[in-house]
């Protein structure tokens, strides 16, 4: 499922990461299996009780309430998540990224009787697949749409840069960082380079030098460029 973007009222641009419809099914059949569980305990304590008739009814009545009311219950009570969602690492949430209120889990819930009960969960995957915001019917209605929490980390914003077999290193002092100064160290030269912002390269060259404590065999653009390689030789070895 693609990424979509939504502008706020304050014009902030907000990159929602929507969840795949392999992922809602997963999570979807991992629910009904609870629920599955959950009758199969209840006829076991109902043969067990050995009740009559009448008194029996009353027992399914109320011990039918939660799985009728699952989605519901978990979704409100759990930040948008139900066990399944949160074994796929997926929720609930509103378009602008917030918090749904009750009244969208509730409609979504009710329509869910249309969206999967009866069509089979068939009306839900066709609109999923060409909404590109990942809304059933239930999630249009409602103003909300299901995302995936799991981080997708893009190779730029790693610490790998591409090196020749033959590679050979010039600063084994790059070991005095971290990752993650690495990671930032290579996001603001990526940033700087790309918009031929030369007094950004010039001061991570200076600082980064400094810290290393050793004297620029290249110039600033460079240097940067070979502490990163660097880097990834000594780290990757």
């Amino acid at each position: 499922m693609d990424n979509f973007q939504i502008e706020t009222a304050q014009n902030v641009s907000i990159q929602q990461n929507a969840a795949g419809i392999g992922e809602r099914i997963l999570a979807y059949l991992i629910d009904l299996l609870i629920i599955i569980a959950y009758f199969i305990v209840v006829i076991m304590v109902v043969g067990a009780l050995d009740l009559e008739v009448a008194e029996e009814w009353a027992f399914w009545l109320v011990v039918s309430l939660p799985p009728f009311l699952y989605f519901l219950i978990w979704e409100t009570f759990w930040d948008g998540k139900t066990p399944g969602k949160a074994a796929m690492k997926i929720k609930v949430v509103r378009l602008d990224g917030s918090r749904p209120a009750f009244s969208g889990y509730l409609i979504r819930w009710l329509l869910r009787l249309i969206d999967i009960t009866l069509a089979s969960g068939g009306i839900a995957v066709v609109a999923i697949l060409f909404k590109g915001t990942g809304q059933r019917l239930g999630d249009m209605a409602a103003g909300t749409t299901v995302i995936s929490e799991k981080q997708k980390v893009r190779f730029h914003q790693t610490i790998l840069v591409d090196i020749p077999e033959d590679y050979i290193p010039v600063y084994p002092q790059v070991t005095v960082f971290s990752d993650e100064e690495i990671r930032k160290i290579k996001g603001i030269y990526q940033d700087a380079k790309r918009n031929g912002n030369h007094n950004v390269i010039l001061k991570l060259s200076n600082k980064v030098s400094g810290i290393m404590q050793v004297t620029p065999q290249e110039k600033p653009f460079q240097f940067v460029s070979k502490v990163l390689e660097d880097y990834n030789y000594y780290t990757q070895k």
